[in-house]
């Protein structure tokens, strides 16, 4: 790995349980009769610390849910590595990694289409513990599933249902419960509150904060919700157009945003008192076309504060302690991370 890929690294004081390294996705697209490559996820480096919940955030089609999904292993990365319990998830196979996917779980974005509708609540929640055969017997599955139900607050007699008796938060809850069976050491939550109502989306939060409290897990934030996002992360990480261009401490990110992308999505954000709302414009109302070749920062075309140094890409340097940001006109390397 380069020095350049090492310094767009923020370690944390604490050791990571996940470290990303410098990893990439390319998809192929045809448009008007032509194949494109377009690049989702640009050679990001994160790290996940123990406990933490880290905050993923940005606009749709920056590259958050691809990223949760190469860990997962849903996606293959082209580039890069994904390291988890001291060894590269991209390298392990067979048992190695069926061990490795057993402690790294993921909730997700929709809990009508993420269960099974054939299947009781009881068999959707063992259904990672019977593919790892976890399970002594039958009467042993079944109070583990009602211990789990129990954990996300529905009663075990739920265990017999089926999802078209629940409602949308009684589902996302099951969908925790299989999550939390066996207790993972990560949990990937892609957007899974987004298609709840607002009332619903405070329970689920105050749930996944209380399991994390209680059960210290670690968690992978991912959402488009910068209210939802605040409320929950530990740190967060802005992506836009596949590249991490700010990290840091949460409230810290919130209450001073340094990135001129970050100010925009914050100043976005509603708020009862307009005085209290962080400045920030576009020059334009849309990110650049995926299909077009991007030379450079990727947020020069929208951003403010463009001059001619930003046809190069910038590195991810510290600004101030805990925080790291992409761009030539903020802060700089003058800072310690």
């Amino acid at each position: 790995m380069s020095d350049a890929s090492t310094s767009a690294v923020l370690r944390p004081v604490a050791g990571p349980i996940l470290e990303l390294r410098d990893l990439t996705k390319r998809f192929r697209a045809r448009r008007m009769g032509k194949t494109y490559t377009i690049t989702a996820v640009n050679r990001i480096s994160l790290d996940v610390v123990r406990g933490e919940v880290l905050g993923i955030v940005g606009e749709s089609g920056c590259g958050k849910t691809t990223v949760g999904r190469m860990i997962l292993g849903l996606e293959k990365a082209d580039e890069g590595e994904i390291r988890f319990g001291g060894t590269d998830l991209i390298e392990r196979r067979g048992a190695a990694l069926k061990a490795a996917r057993l402690k790294l779980r993921m909730v997700f974005q929709d809990p009508y289409a993420s269960l099974n509708p054939r299947r009781s609540v009881e068999d959707s929640v063992a259904e990672t513990g019977d593919i790892h055969r976890i399970f002594d017997n039958a009467k042993v599955r079944k109070e583990m599933v009602g211990e789990a139900l129990t954990q996300v607050g529905l009663n075990p007699s739920f265990a017999s249902r089926y999802p078209h008796e629940l409602s949308g938060g009684q589902r996302q809850r099951v969908g925790i419960a299989r999550a939390i069976l066996p207790t993972p050491d990560v949990i990937i939550a892609d957007e899974p509150v987004s298609a709840l109502d607002v009332s619903i989306q405070a329970q689920v939060l105050n749930l996944l904060a209380d399991l994390k409290s209680r059960l210290g897990l670690t968690m992978m934030f991912i959402s488009h919700d910068l209210g939802v996002v605040a409320k929950i992360s530990d740190r967060v990480a802005v992506l836009y157009m596949g590249h991490v261009v700010e990290i840091g401490d949460g409230p810290a990110l919130f209450a001073d945003p340094q990135h001129p992308y970050t100010q925009v999505l914050i100043a976005a954000v509603p708020r009862i008192d307009p005085a209290s709302r962080v400045t920030g414009t576009l020059e334009r109302g849309e990110p650049p076309s995926r299909f077009r070749a991007l030379e450079g920062c990727p947020f020069q075309d929208r951003c403010p504060k463009r001059t001619d140094i930003c046809s190069t890409m910038p590195e991810l340097l510290p600004t101030t302690p805990g925080r790291r940001v992409a761009c030539h006109h903020v802060g700089g390397a003058a800072v310690a991370g």
